[in-house]
């Protein structure tokens, strides 16, 4: 089964398993984008549009998602925002380079099969100056955490890897430069990551 089939499968009750459990951490993420006056930024992986009701206004929001059940649910938080939805892949995204002042990306990385690949892409559609947010679950340097790493294969086909280590793939982004990592989740397995592009 694929992701996007799994996702089709979630999208009916996918905010009833995650959205109160990630509010906060969301909250906290968001605090980094500051004023946004003006600006373009990227919701990378919208899925179902929980961050929507969160976002700060005075800027212009684009939402992209591979998955069309989930983009139908975040069209309906979308009543009275300014947000776009646009269906495409966190791997290949369809925009031009330094196109976005700001690039939110909460829970994907871990869920696309190629997260490196997804970092990268958003690095390139990100302007210079321009900042990431993440909000996702990370393996540190090094850390054994056998029964994640023994799951991941069969998650990551089904909903999310559990094995992915964050600075494996900022190390093919060498444009992009950490300003903040906190924890946020699960004692730090969830961490809360502001990057900024040179």
């Amino acid at each position: 089964m694929s992701l996007r089939h799994s996702y089709t499968l979630f999208a009916p009750f996918y905010d009833l398993m995650i959205s109160a459990a990630t509010r906060p951490a969301r909250v906290a993420s968001l605090r980094a984008l500051g004023d946004v006056a003006g600006q373009t930024i990227l919701v990378d992986g919208i899925g179902t549009g929980l961050d929507i009701p969160l976002l700060p206004s005075g800027a212009k929001y684009v939402g992209v998602d591979c998955t069309p059940a989930m983009l139908h649910r975040a069209r309906g938080k979308c009543v009275g925002k300014n947000v776009a939805l646009h269906a495409g892949d966190a791997m290949a995204l369809p925009y031009a380079d330094d196109t976005f002042d700001a690039i939110i990306m909460h829970l994907i990385l871990a869920v696309v099969p190629k997260p490196q690949q997804a970092l990268a892409e958003a690095a390139r559609v990100l302007k210079p100056d321009g900042r990431i947010l993440i909000l996702d679950k990370f393996l540190r340097p090094g850390q054994a955490a056998p029964l994640r790493r023994l799951i991941s294969p069969l998650l990551g086909q089904l909903a999310t890897r559990t094995d992915v280590v964050f600075e494996d793939l900022l190390a093919g982004c060498p444009q992009l430069a950490i300003v903040s990592d906190t924890p946020a989740m699960a004692r730090g397995w969830f961490r809360c990551i502001l990057l900024q592009k040179n």
